[in-house]
């Protein structure tokens, strides 16, 4: 089997997608990290993908080993490139959360073990895996959905943005002037056929969609922006009358924290057109199949055993 790094969602092809997310919802995953390490570097600070990759390989039968940005000192104590290769010695995979993406590319064309991204300034791909399993599980097929995201066209619009065209969705994303998605990432998400809208108008973005999504508007890293952002992103609260606009059935999704009374209303994370909390569990699942996808014996990398971890 080839080595494979999952840095973002279209290192995967869209029958891979699926399969990951075969994966994910498979009961009895196969222990394919049974006796080995998987090695968790945290620049930032990490609640739910902390847990949830953790658990993921204690679920395959692994052991998790989570470091912190200090104690290695990427650049500082030693090179991302000398840091891949003294993981790749110990553990069957990295993960890691980067503050600089291209961290992650330095570690990954040195490393011999899979590396996957865990959150970059790029992108965050395991959520958006997290976003459409969930997605799946509610709608079934998703192809002809329709996805709103309001707010920052961020590192979780990029991934997301990604995931849910190659499930076959379409996307509208409305942010403020000066915070939407750039012309190259337009780019990369239609060269697959995909329909994109970009607005400055929420109405424009959530009339008849089936999902809207938002994040905060001052992500890790970006607190000192915090009071620009709130002036900028005035009117981009995803609230009651905002999902009133959206089709009778849709749901709201946000990768949290939630800020309640800013990017969301209470009403609305709270309130039963949410499924932030099956999101949240998924990061677990999600995470579960794609090292099973990475690290397993199929013909598309991963595999699912009789036997239960």
């Amino acid at each position: 089997m080839r080595l494979r790094h999952l840095l973002e969602v279209d290192d995967l092809s869209p029958a891979e997608l699926a399969t990951v997310l075969d994966l994910a919802d498979a009961p009895r995953p196969a222990p394919v990290l049974h006796g080995k390490g998987a090695a968790l570097l945290f620049e930032k600070p990490s609640a739910r993908t902390r847990n949830a990759t953790e658990m993921a390989v204690v679920q395959l039968g692994g052991h998790p080993v989570s470091l912190r940005g200090e104690e290695v000192g990427i650049d500082v104590r030693e090179t991302a490139e000398d840091l891949a290769r003294t993981l790749s010695s110990y553990h069957a995979l990295i993960g890691a959360r980067v503050a600089d993406h291209g961290v992650l590319e330095r570690m990954a064309a040195v490393a011999s073990v899979p590396v996957v991204n865990l959150l970059s300034d790029r992108a965050h791909p395991t959520q958006a895996l997290a976003d459409v399993l969930t997605l799946r599980q509610h709608y079934g097929d998703l192809a002809g959905r329709q996805l709103a995201w309001v707010g920052d066209a961020n590192n979780v619009f990029r991934s997301l943005s990604l995931a849910a065209t190659m499930a076959g969705m379409s996307v509208r994303a409305a942010c403020p002037t000066g915070f939407g998605p750039d012309p190259d990432h337009l780019d990369r998400v239609r060269s697959g056929g995909a329909e994109v809208l970009a607005t400055t108008d929420p109405g424009e973005a959530v009339r008849g969609a089936d999902v809207v999504v938002t994040d905060v508007w001052a992500s890790m890293g970006q607190e000192d922006e915090a009071d620009e952002r709130r002036r900028a992103f005035a009117g981009f609260m995803v609230d009651e009358h905002l999902m009133g606009l959206a089709a009778p059935e849709a749901v709201f999704l946000h990768c949290l924290p939630a800020h309640r009374g800013e990017e969301v209303s209470a009403g609305v994370v709270d309130g039963p057109r949410s499924l932030v909390w099956p999101e949240a569990a998924n990061r677990m699942h999600a995470a579960r199949g794609l090292l099973a996808f990475l690290l397993g014996d199929s013909p598309l990398g991963g595999s699912v055993a009789e036997g239960s971890v």
